[in-house]
């Protein structure tokens, strides 16, 4: 098993949401983290100050990856501040709900752009050192890259070749660097949901409830930690996927 504690993670995203619950736990693990962010500075610099608190040691970093030069130039950006790089999470991503015909050429662009090539450019530059370190990298997917939201066409399609990007960098970075995916269902719903919907999300899920950002979590630990599981994605779910 891979030693975390006194390593060094990125997490793409980290400042809210999952990619916070990905920053906080990693830390917890004796991780040095740098936490991306896109436009959340000031949820970015709350999470490091928490983290330096409990005596921990954490960056934040800005880096907008849509752009593509920002993308490429982060990891190195990570390893200039702590000195190496063991645990890469991409993590940052969009939904929207924009359905096939409302879908603009600008609107595409933006949501593959940062779903599928920023976690792309990010690996590619990570990847010279996790190899030093024997590191390992863990893509953020979900169940829309595993079946069809008609609803969610740029989504989905990104979040599939995420999938797929995951089993290329396994084939590509190995023996030295694992590649694996979590494929999360609902464990964390969007804040906007009214008790209606979470029930029924609730209901319709085979175990019959929701899952938490722990349930997450604890699948990033496994594969940050394993090192004989390279190219999979591991789906969090509550059986979601296999419910018709």
């Amino acid at each position: 098993m891979r030693r975390l504690d006194g390593g060094v993670a990125l997490v793409t995203g980290g400042a809210r949401r999952l990619g916070r619950a990905f920053v906080e736990a990693l830390a917890a693990d004796g991780m040095r983290v740098a936490v991306h962010h896109g436009q959340s500075a000031t949820e970015a610099e709350q999470v490091v100050a928490g983290i330096r608190a409990r005596g921990g040691d954490a960056l934040a970093l800005g880096a907008d990856l849509t752009d593509a030069e920002a993308a490429l130039a982060l990891p190195q950006r990570v390893v200039d501040h702590f000195g190496r790089l063991d645990v890469l999470v991409n993590s940052a991503a969009v939904m929207e709900r924009i359905p096939l015909a409302d879908t603009t050429v600008a609107q595409w662009d933006a949501i593959l752009d940062l779903n599928l090539r920023a976690p792309f450019l990010v690996a590619q530059q990570a990847a010279p050192h996790l190899r030093v370190t024997g590191g390992t990298i863990v893509n953020i997917a979900d169940l829309g890259g595993l079946e069809p939201w008609r609803n969610y066409p740029a989504h989905s399609v990104s979040k599939a070749g995420v999938v797929m990007l995951t089993r290329v960098l396994a084939l590509a970075l190995a023996p030295e660097v694992t590649v694996n995916a979590i494929a999360p269902g609902t464990v964390l719903v969007p804040d906007d949901y009214d008790d209606e919907r979470r029930a029924f999300l609730s209901e319709s899920t085979p175990l019959g409830r929701l899952g938490t950002p722990e349930d997450a979590v604890e699948a990033l630990r496994y594969l940050a930690r394993q090192t004989f599981v390279t190219g999979e994605t591991l789906v969090v779910d509550g059986g979601r996927l296999h419910r018709r």
